[in-house]
């Protein structure tokens, strides 16, 4: 069967994708026959408001003129975000958003739907889609977060809820907020945050959100409907100018994130909510409704066969909606993390704000609103012209030109620790190209502490005497940049492969015995049981430490980075998946840092105390039972309290069974929540790869450095690109002499045609 002959269509669930997929497949062939089960009444519908982008307007408007005619009667327009704190309101312009009631967008589906001979069973639920696959060409399972459809075949769909911490209820104004406004509440109980944008001439939607320990605090988890909105109404009365709120079966909610292995199975497929939600902070539940109804009747009308449409409707929405839930999650999470926000400056607060979900950026609010974005910058405290990331930052007596770290990188290129020409080009280059500060790989204090055999070392003076060499390159040719020295021992995972020849395997031959906390193997069957140390061991381990630092500081290193984390030995004491001590030096998070902490301590003693020092730990093993965000920030807390000047970081690598959770920035929220936990620097990594995403990070408070690895393998002179392509000259960054003829963009052979000059119909 082709899929342009799916004659019988059967669409479970009466939302707005729903109806929209029955529109569009019944307009695209008439003749076929469409039928619409909806269990509740025409005008039964929970929430109020409803939010359009302008990009899925376009959609509607090419696939259905007559739909977005009707919705752009309805739509309430608006620019402008207020953020309402402590008393300060910041509005920021140019945004663009259009809503409309959610009863209103049903209507106008309703009626299209009937127009077009779409069959609509309203108060009627129905038949399950496994029934109704068996007489129908195609069923489209629209039934929502709760889908009944998901569940009854949740073995094919393989679907995963996951359920968030705060609480929030849908409510409703009866007048037109003048902005989308975000408004922040702090009670006796804890935070709460109002959410609520305008979607017809006199109403607006009111979302009151907290998390779930202040929802009990207060009281609310006792209250009936009626009495939450009076409640909710008197915290925000003046937001609401003493007008009450109002319910439409509301109740207080905990979000559920739902993603799917598989949308499709048999002729049975999902949209909407029953195949992913994202969080309602960034209003995509409709939008991506509506916009899987597009691409499914696309799809369907556009391939040879139903299995083949399904499979394209799949590859085509996937990516779209990973990335679409990913924003969600990064927005929901600053929500979660919002007491940790409340002590910002006022202008920061609002730009943390409006930036929390990364899809809104420093550069992309700048042209939206020059006037706030310039506010920023000047609480920030940039000089006029400079970028945030070429502001300087003093860490004791160190002070770094801007605020781009070259990540540190193993080039696996040493030999007998011996660091050569190609570690003398690798880190000069990337001096050269305008970071304030560059960081070696991770250079080892033992050669049983090497993680493979081409891994540079500090434990002989002639290792020191090369990096000598290094450090004085990059202070007289690259004049400006500073240079720092990661020192590790790598532990379990040391005796390995270079990462080319297979990463985390054991040497062919050649192998030498490693050492940890326990006596737990990276890999089960794959690399070595290690040797637990004893006391004896742990103290040879920290007098190499020592060793090394003094050698470091003698070779011209500008800072020095302790490596606790990617389940390196230091890190393995701090992990509780890889310490299972039963001495003072295992169980209890405060055990399990006394080493790394000696160590540290050790290590501060003989650095020389004006050159600062910082600890790199993984904020989180991204496996079950290990560190937690709260351990984290306790991690941080006790190597800022010991000295270290600022907190690099990471996440993972810490176990072989680990789940990380990638995407743009995916590591830059644990260093976010453990600046604004503990306001101590923080060094953000993992996946920044653009400058713009750099400016966000730290204007938002999220970061204080950004460390970048990738981008600089790709352009080793990334931060001075950076700077000529924002247009700065200013003084943190400095093109080399011999390079300066390079700070203009080459010329390009001319693309462009003759504009055409008149339009004929």
């Amino acid at each position: 069967m082709s899929s342009s002959d799916t004659g019988r269509i059967a669409v479970i669930g009466g939302g707005p994708g729903g109806l929209y997929a029955a529109a569009l497949l019944k307009r695209l062939r008439p003749g076929r026959e469409i039928t619409v089960w909806e269990r509740n009444a025409p005008d039964d519908t929970f929430g109020f408001g409803v939010v359009l982008s302008d990009e899925t307007l376009g959609g509607i408007e090419h696939a259905d003129p007559v739909v977005y005619r009707a919705l752009s009667d309805a739509f309430v327009r608006w620019d402008t975000i207020d953020v309402v704190h402590r008393g300060a309101v910041q509005t920021s312009g140019g945004h663009g958003f259009a809503a409309l009631g959610r009863r209103t967008l049903l209507r106008i589906l309703h009626e299209r739907c009937a127009s077009l001979g779409v069959g609509l069973r309203f108060r009627t639920g129905a038949p399950p889609a496994a029934e109704l696959a068996a007489c129908h060409d195609l069923v489209i399972a629209a039934d929502g977060v709760h889908s009944a459809t998901r569940e009854a075949h949740a073995r094919h769909f393989r679907p995963t809820v996951t359920d968030h911490r705060n609480r929030y209820i849908w409510l409703a104004a009866d007048f037109a907020f003048d902005a989308f406004r975000f408004e922040i509440a702090e009670t006796e109980y804890g935070v709460m945050q109002l959410h609520a944008y305008p979607f017809e001439g006199g109403a607006s939607t009111v979302i009151v959100e907290m998390r779930e320990e202040v929802w009990r605090a207060a009281g609310l988890d006792t209250c009936d409907t009626t009495e939450s909105a009076e409640r909710c109404a008197k915290v925000f009365a003046e937001a609401l100018g003493g007008r009450p709120l109002r319910s439409n079966k509301s109740s207080w909610l905990t979000f559920a994130t739902v993603s799917n292995a598989h949308w499709s199975h048999g002729r049975t497929v999902l949209i909407g909510d029953a195949a992913h939600t994202a969080h309602f902070s960034i209003g995509s539940g409709t939008k991506l409704a509506v916009e899987d109804a597009l691409a499914l009747a696309a799809c369907v009308e556009e391939q040879p066969d139903l299995p083949t449409a399904l499979a394209a409707y799949e590859a085509e929405r996937r990516p779209v909606v990973l990335s679409t839930q990913r924003a969600a999650a990064a927005s929901l999470r600053w929500f979660e993390e919002l007491p940790g926000y409340v002590g910002q400056p006022p202008r920061r607060f609002a730009f943390n704000l409006l930036t929390r979900s990364r899809r809104v950026t420093h550069d992309n609010l700048r042209l939206r609103d020059a006037g706030f974005t310039g506010a920023v910058e000047e609480e920030f405290g940039c000089p006029p012209g400079t970028p945030p990331m070429f502001t300087p930052l003093r860490l004791r007596g160190l002070e770094l030109r801007n605020r781009v770290v070259v990540s540190p990188m193993d080039v696996y290129s040493a030999v007998d620790g011996m660091p050569g020409d190609f570690h003398l080009v690798h880190l000069g280059a990337r001096a050269l190209g305008g970071a304030g500060l560059v960081m070696t790989e991770m250079v080892c204090v033992s050669p049983e502490g090497r993680i493979t055999p081409g891994c540079t070392g500090l434990w002989t003076d002639e290792q020191a005497g090369a990096w000598t060499r290094i450090t004085r390159f990059v202070h007289e040719s690259a004049p400006g940049a500073a240079i720092g020295v990661q020192l590790g021992h790598s532990g379990r995972k040391g005796s390995t492969r270079l990462m080319w020849e297979g990463i985390d395997q054991p040497l062919d031959e050649g192998n030498w015995p490693v050492s940890a906390a326990s006596p737990l193997p990276y890999a089960h069957g794959v690399n070595q049981i290690p040797q637990a140390l004893d006391r004896t061991g742990m103290d040879m381990v920290r007098d190499r430490f020592t060793e090394a630092a003094r050698r470091a500081a003698r070779c011209g290193f500008d800072l020095l980075e302790l490596h606790c984390a990617h389940g390196y030995l230091l890190s393995g004491f701090l992990s509780p998946l890889t310490n299972v001590r039963t001495d003072a030096y295992g169980g209890s998070l405060e055990n399990r840092l006394r080493f790394p902490l000696e160590v540290f301590d050790a290590v501060r003693a003989v650095w020389t105390q004006d050159r600062p020092m910082t600890v790199r730990i993984s904020a989180t093993d991204w496996a079950r039972g290990g560190t937690s965000d709260e351990d984290a920030v306790a991690i941080a807390r006790a190597f800022a309290a010991h000295g270290a000047d600022a907190i690099d970081v990471s996440t993972g690598q810490v176990v072989a069974d680990e789940h990380p959770e990638y995407g743009r920035s995916y590591q830059a929220p644990f260093a976010d929540r453990i600046r604004n936990a503990l306001d101590v620097p923080v060094i953000a990594v993992g996946a920044i790869s653009s400058w713009d995403d750099v400016n966000s990070l730290l204007l938002a408070g999220r970061a204080d450095l950004c460390a970048l690895a990738r981008p600089h393998l790709y352009d080793p002179h990334w931060t001075l690109h950076a700077a000529a392509e924002q247009g700065y000259t200013g003084p943190g960054v400095s093109w080399p002499l011999p390079y300066r003829a390079g700070s203009r963009t080459p010329p390009t052979g001319r693309t462009d045609g003759p504009k055409p000059r008149l339009t004929l119909d």
